[in-house]
């Protein structure tokens, strides 16, 4: 079990190029991944794109690449002697209104466009080695970083899930109590009304039955039982199981509102809402799994 939030960096360098990779991740329902790099290393999205997706199955990806081109003489520098020629007649002409020329080489140097700097052409291959061999190393860290959080989170989630098992049974213990109870409070109230006239026996009976059938929530504990212990199988899955849980997490809050809209009791209406409760916390903790 992994956590979608981590951190992961790597460095891999060579005698010519340094490259740096951070890898960020948070919580999403989705692979989402933003690159940012250089201009130098553009070329090399699609790589760190296809790299990520063998180590990362969903969440909200940032990728920070750092290239550093360590090579000697990366350029050849271009002076456009004509335009700095303009540049030098353009000060002589000064020295008729009085002025003195004091233009110099390095002044010169510095005249707009006057100097080109035209970098050397790089070995695009050579710089995607580099950069992926980065990429691999942030992910390997990464993925070792969420997989310590996981480990964490599941602990919680199987907290959780006992707990609502706890509760489940609670419910499905207070179901019977609760008919038992409606059953004679009915009756009391009946033979107060009639006063000494004989209850009917077999309608007392229907209308106990008919309470019985309203609120019976034998399938919604049956169905609550399998849920759970599916949770906690899915506890020791070694996939990616962050949907199944949101799915199932969807389905036990479906059976426990329908225990709930069903109850008539208000022990099992508190337990209800201590079992949505428990539901919730452990729907937090859901979102942040892979």
């Amino acid at each position: 079990m992994r956590s979608m939030t981590g951190f992961g960096k790597g460095i891999a360098e060579t005698e010519e190029r340094k490259v740096t990779v951070e890898i960020k991740t948070v919580n999403h329902k989705q692979f989402d991944l933003s690159v940012k790099s250089p201009r130098a290393v553009f070329f090399c999205e699609d790589s760190v794109r296809n790299i990520c997706k063998k180590y990362i199955k969903r969440g909200h990806i940032d990728v920070f690449i750092n290239y550093k081109d360590l090579r000697e003489g990366k350029g050849t520098v271009n002076v456009d002697i004509f335009l700095a020629g303009q540049y030098l007649t353009a000060a002589e002409s000064l020295k008729s209104l009085g002025a003195e020329n004091d233009l110099t080489a390095s002044q010169l140097l510095r005249m707009p466009d006057v100097v080109n700097v035209e970098p050397m052409e790089d070995n695009e291959e050579s710089i995607k080695d580099v950069v992926s061999e980065a990429t691999e190393i942030a992910c390997r860290n990464l993925v070792a970083m969420r997989e310590r959080e996981g480990e964490a989170l599941k602990k919680e989630l199987v907290y959780r899930l006992n707990n609502l098992v706890n509760i489940v049974k609670e419910i499905e213990d207070r179901a019977p109590i609760v008919w038992e109870n409606y059953s004679k409070k009915l009756k009391q109230r009946l033979e107060e009304v009639l006063a000494g006239i004989e209850l009917d026996e077999s309608r007392f009976l229907t209308e106990v039955a008919c309470f019985v059938d309203k609120s019976n929530i034998d399938e919604e504990i049956t169905r609550l039982k399998t849920h759970l212990e599916h949770g906690l199988v899915l506890m020791e899955d070694k996939s990616e199981v962050g949907k199944k849980l949101d799915f199932l997490v969807q389905e036990i809050n479906r059976e426990i509102n329908t225990a709930g809209s069903k109850s008539n009791d208000i022990i099992l209406t508190q337990k209800v809402l201590a079992a949505k409760n428990e539901l919730e916390k452990f729907r937090e903790q859901v979102q942040n799994i892979e």
